[in-house]
């Protein structure tokens, strides 16, 4: 049968993306891109080193980024996408500008990070006290607030998990119970921290269970990606992405003095044990120790 009258397929935009090695949810980030819109993956190198501050700083080296933007170059994406959070706001403000310039200056395309995405998400919904969902230890889960801290953003509430490894295995209750600690007295959204946590089908529970916009790190880096080269992400019921959502009740805000009503308040931080346990060896917050769960083969 001759097919040669459909023409080939249709040109299409490109979206690089550099990712740690270690991430595993490539199938999300499809999901909030149009069918015009192709993404082109690739990762960092393989480092013997579990999700810590030091890990941060490994994939996020300015030569491991000159090496991956120029391999994505090979197939000419309009846009390059730093798809880490950590590994981008490890180094603070002055940190995240200086990796799109490396990034930008190795490929000679627009170039962002998660981070960065970030901080112009919340600023795009008006965002100054947030809450902060994680699946980090402390002291990466210090780090984001300080990040955040210094773009003018308060962190008024947060949660984490305490996890160095594994973490696309969260399963979403654990982020809806983390979410339900960490939103605590005035807060306009919420912020889920990490590439590598599933968020999408959860934020639109989340926004109308909590009154409030509910951004993540896969949702704010395609969102800042393909905003960089005139396209809108698709993700109904998100207040970032949805008008309607975003007037609706996702555009309400908590009551000053706790969160939506009938909803018991909490403090501030709290770190969780979900049923992803975290690490041998791993406190968390001050706890004892967690239950050490046999490892799963072939991981």
């Amino acid at each position: 049968m001759d097919v040669s009258f459909l023409g080939g397929p249709q040109p299409q935009l490109g979206v690089g993306v550099v990712a740690p090695f270690d991430f595993a949810l490539d199938r999300e980030l499809w999901r909030w891109v149009p069918d015009d819109v192709s993404l082109h993956l690739t990762r960092t190198p393989f480092v013997p080193v579990e999700v810590s501050l030091d890990l941060a700083r490994l994939v996020s080296e300015h030569e491991t980024l000159h090496a991956a933007v120029q391999a994505l170059c090979a197939v000419s994406p309009q846009v390059i996408a730093y798809a880490c959070t950590s590994g981008s706001f490890v180094g603070g403000t002055a940190g995240e500008r200086a990796m799109c310039a490396a990034m930008a200056q190795a490929g000679e395309v627009p170039a962002l990070t998660t981070s960065g995405a970030a901080v112009a998400a919340l600023h795009e919904i008006g965002a100054r006290r947030i809450a902060v969902v994680t699946p980090y230890t402390k002291s990466v889960t210090d780090s984001l607030e300080e990040y955040l801290g210094e773009a003018g953003i308060t962190v008024t509430g947060r949660a984490y998990l305490g996890l160095t490894r594994h973490i696309w295995k969260v399963p979403y209750r654990d982020v809806v119970d983390m979410a339900r600690t960490a939103v605590v007295g005035a807060t306009d959204a919420l912020f889920i921290s990490c590439t590598n946590l599933p968020t999408y089908d959860v934020i639109p529970q989340l926004e109308a269970e909590l009154r409030m916009p509910v951004l993540s790190a896969n949702q704010v880096t395609m969102w800042a990606a393909l905003r960089a080269i005139g396209i809108q992400a698709v993700g109904a019921y998100q207040a970032l992405l949805d008008p309607v959502a975003r007037s609706g009740p996702a555009g309400m805000s908590c009551c000053a003095t706790g969160g939506p009503k009938g909803r018991p308040q909490a403090t501030p931080e709290a770190a969780f044990a979900g049923t992803t346990a975290p690490p041998e060896g791993e406190v968390v917050d001050g706890s004892d120790p967690p239950p050490i769960l046999p490892e799963e083969p072939g991981l």
